[in-house]
């Protein structure tokens, strides 16, 4: 897949901040033609350079106000079981397999300490593969995001 140039760069850069933005406003921010706006997008679409498009939901909205972040140690054997059975579930938010002392860390979205406890015990500790877990409470998020910092437009 080619690197974005400037424009495609301008263009995705004010969808990942509102992916509501008119091709008239994207345009006129690449200093383009609506039409090749248009046409831009539809291509980053197709090539999968946008992956997707969404609403962000505030997460106490829809009572999943506790973000934790666990760390998973696994075993071989279970692991791509465990991984399976973990990112079928909506509470996982990311699953990502990581280098150093533990062998995942997951992002989780619930609704307290409580609902929490509950998913270690039913959901994450009855896995084969899930050796040992740490939990990390996330006390206040100064900083979150979804949007990919490509630097200055080349």
């Amino acid at each position: 897949m080619p690197d974005m140039d400037k424009i495609d760069r301008i263009i995705a850069g004010m969808l990942q901040v509102d992916s509501r933005c008119s091709s008239a406003e994207l345009a006129d921010a690449a200093g383009i033609s609506v039409s090749t706006a248009s046409e831009r997008v539809r291509k980053m679409a197709a090539s999968a350079e946008i992956t997707a498009w969404r609403a962000v939901i505030n997460p106490a909205a829809v009572g999943a106000g506790l973000c934790a972040f666990l760390l998973i140690d696994m075993a071989y054997s279970g692991e791509q079981a465990a991984c399976a059975a973990l990112t079928a579930r909506p509470e996982v938010q990311e699953l990502h397999h990581i280098s150093g002392a533990h062998s995942y860390l997951a992002k989780l979205r619930v609704a307290d300490t409580a609902a929490l406890q509950v998913f270690l015990q039913t959901v994450v500790k009855p896995q084969d593969g899930v050796i040992r877990t740490e939990s990390l409470i996330v006390l206040d998020s100064a900083k979150e995001t979804t949007e990919i910092g490509f630097g200055s437009p080349v």
